[in-house]
């Protein structure tokens, strides 16, 4: 794949420095410090434990650069590698006591946004002859989107909305609250911004056939198994008048994902991306 731009650092250096912030408390790693003298140096080795995919470097490297910049950090793998077991994804060199002290918080890092893109690379992989795109969802730990959207895309998904202002989403309890379908997607036509997207969530295929009329640009076909999508499909395609996306969430799973890829859908979104991907085992050794 292509190499991942990295975050702004705008972005990633506040992530990182209240990671920090929380782990080195008010005095610091006081094991390291009573241990280890002020004056030694060392290397480790980062390694995977498992097979996989990589993400998380940028905020692993940052993590070292900002206990002591005078720790070499090497990339082995960087975002998106596939690796194996035993395989080394990087290395550190430097003053001993800052590569102790930052050994968990970078860790974390990786195992947490490893993990994301290795169960993204899960999903792409069975639905690949498809032309469906894999997307994440809001659905992420708060504080840590932009990490966890960027180890989407080092597992080969893609992003969906960053935020509420990325694009306009109907979804059921807006409706509710608008007074129905019709209204809500009148007053968003009135008033919304030219360039903003405009998807709407149904439900049903009697709600689908309403909202066509309204020529949103994508429709969220939510909780509809694979049946019910073909079915979908078929009304769209045989509407006069401007095709929308079409995007399925809900009951999505690693066994259910291929048959729904499979009924002429182009969007999957899948929260458990970001909210339920397993830690990816990485270990630091001493080189």
């Amino acid at each position: 794949m292509a190499k991942l731009p990295p975050l702004p650092p705008t972005v990633i250096e506040p992530l990182v420095r209240r990671a920090l912030d929380e782990d080195f408390g008010n005095s610091g790693d006081l094991t390291a410090n009573l241990l280890v003298p002020a004056s030694a140096k060392g290397k480790l080795l980062m390694r995977s434990r498992e097979s996989g995919v990589i993400a998380g470097m940028q905020a692993a490297q940052m993590t070292y650069a900002m206990v002591d910049p005078r720790v070499k950090f090497t990339i082995k793998k960087g975002d998106g590698s596939k690796v194996k077991k035993g395989d080394i994804i990087a290395t550190v060199e430097g003053p001993t006591r800052a590569l102790l002290s930052a050994e968990r918080v970078a860790l974390n890092f990786l195992g947490r946004m490893s993990g994301i893109a290795t169960l993204t690379s899960q999903y792409v992989k069975l639905v690949k002859g498809t032309n469906v795109r894999i997307a994440a969802t809001r659905k992420t730990t708060p504080g840590l989107r932009a990490v966890e959207k960027q180890a989407v895309l080092a597992g080969g998904g893609f992003t969906h909305r960053e935020s509420l202002a990325a694009a306009i989403m109907i979804k059921d309890n807006h409706i509710a609250l608008a007074g129905g379908v019709d209204k809500a997607l009148k007053t968003i036509a009135k008033n919304a911004d030219h360039m903003a997207k405009v998807s709407v969530e149904v439900d049903t295929l009697v709600q689908l056939k309403k909202v066509l009329k309204y020529a949103p640009d994508v429709v969220l076909l939510d909780n509809m198994g694979a049946e019910k999508l073909i079915k979908a499909v078929a009304i769209v395609n045989d509407f006069d008048g401007p095709r929308p996306t079409l995007e399925a969430s809900g009951g999505v799973n690693l066994e259910t994902v291929k048959g729904l890829a499979e009924t002429g859908i182009d969007v999957i979104s899948i929260g458990a991306l970001t909210h339920s991907a397993p830690n990816f085992d990485i270990g630091m050794d001493a080189a």
